[in-house]
């Protein structure tokens, strides 16, 4: 009888699961029209007296994407106001909907991997998960291993497509 040999477990490819880098924080959205006065007008005495006495503890470890759904003119103070009381309660926080804060925290966990341990890797890319992952997040990759690994590729150790080969010297 002839032994079944799992040729992927013992190949050389080191495989990258971008889902795993999401970050698992709860994202919230925090709409600034709800500090307008009638749904039009900013207010300065009204916000920062809303500054003031806001509870900024219900947004402590969470993902905040700061927008305004309200058809005004809302002063930049107003937004860089809102940021300065969710530092040090939020982990992160972004103007901008919840696509650019799923940008910004995919940003930060690939600029913290380090490219040093895929030198000359032979790299899978894994593609469908669970989880979506942003196309953004494919490209920062991309990016940040493409100078160091012998070759990319995408999909699955058993089925993958080739994306890139390092030229032989």
């Amino acid at each position: 009888m002839d032994e079944i040999i799992n040729r992927v477990a013992q190949s050389a490819l080191t495989s990258l699961n971008l889902e795993e880098l999401k970050h698992r924080g709860e994202r919230v959205v925090y709409d600034i029209k709800d500090n307008l006065f009638h749904g039009l007008i900013l207010r300065e005495k009204d916000f920062r007296d809303f500054i003031k006495t806001h509870d900024w503890s219900q947004y402590d470890g969470k993902n905040v994407a700061i927008i305004c759904s309200a058809d005004a003119i809302v002063p930049t103070w107003a937004y860089m106001l809102l940021a300065s009381k969710l530092q040090g309660h939020a982990h992160r926080y972004v103007f901008g909907g919840l696509d650019a804060l799923e940008q910004e925290l995919f940003h930060e966990a690939i600029g913290a991997l380090n490219p040093e341990e895929y030198r000359d890797a032979k790299l899978v890319i894994k593609g469908c998960g669970n989880d979506p992952v942003p196309t953004y997040a494919y490209v920062a990759i991309m990016q940040k291993l493409l100078p160091v690994t012998s070759s990319i590729m995408y999909g699955e150790p058993c089925s993958t497509v080739p994306l890139y080969k390092r030229p032989k010297a």
